[in-house]
């Protein structure tokens, strides 16, 4: 895989990923963050928060050309990687956006799905990508062997962040050794709670409007 490939070469001169993870990062990166294509709706809006190197986004948009993906990167090394492997890779369906995701709260177009990788605590990360969801939306985290307890304290956060359902995951069966773990994230029609609400109606009052 092309994308393989950089990573192992540029990603590692660039600092985006140890050298170390170079003989692992086909099953424990690529493959691991690909099979998250198993619980991802058909054609719809994903947006990968905190998206890195491009994992998971890249892998799952090599394998679901249908979604339109959104790849959210506040350091500006990485946002030009992400920029440089999309246009290497033809990957017309992905758009690389260079902020936090409470900086793009209103201006981006809500989400269907959320995705992340374990880069902070559950009720951290849901904190950031909740309230970029549309109404009914869901967040997709790539979690390791402490999903369960992680979803247990984090569940008061949770509630008070619009969320109505969650469940952990296990996917890749056959794929993957062992199956990548995911922790759902389901929220119903007030994405972040009312707090968050009001803060994407300011947002979207601030951004002006294209004129036709």
């Amino acid at each position: 895989m092309r994308y393989g490939e950089l990573l192992a070469d540029v990603g590692v001169t660039r600092g985006l990923i140890g050298p170390r993870e170079v003989p692992r990062l086909w099953e424990r990166h690529l493959l691991n963050c690909a099979v998250l294509s198993e619980v991802v709706p058909e054609e719809v809006t994903v947006c990968d928060v905190g998206s890195g190197a491009g994992l998971p986004g890249i892998p799952l948009a090599l394998t679901r050309p249908d979604l339109q993906i959104t790849l959210l990167e506040p350091l500006l090394r990485r946002t030009n990687f992400l920029r440089e492997v999309v246009e290497l890779l033809g990957l017309d369906h992905v758009t690389v956006v260079r902020g936090r995701a409470e900086e793009v709260l209103g201006k981006l177009t809500p989400m269907h799905v959320v995705t992340a990788r374990a880069v902070a605590p559950l009720d951290r990360l849901a904190g950031w990508g909740v309230p970029l969801l549309r109404p009914y939306g869901e967040m997709l985290l790539l979690k390791g062997d402490t999903a369960e307890e992680e979803l247990k304290q984090a569940r008061a956060a949770l509630g008070k962040l619009g969320v109505v359902e969650t469940s952990v995951l296990h996917v890749g069966e056959g794929v993957v050794d062992p199956p990548s773990t995911v922790v759902r994230v389901e929220v119903g029609e007030s994405p972040g709670g009312v707090r968050f609400a009001a803060k994407r109606a300011k947002a979207a009052r601030r951004t002006p409007r294209r004129r036709p």
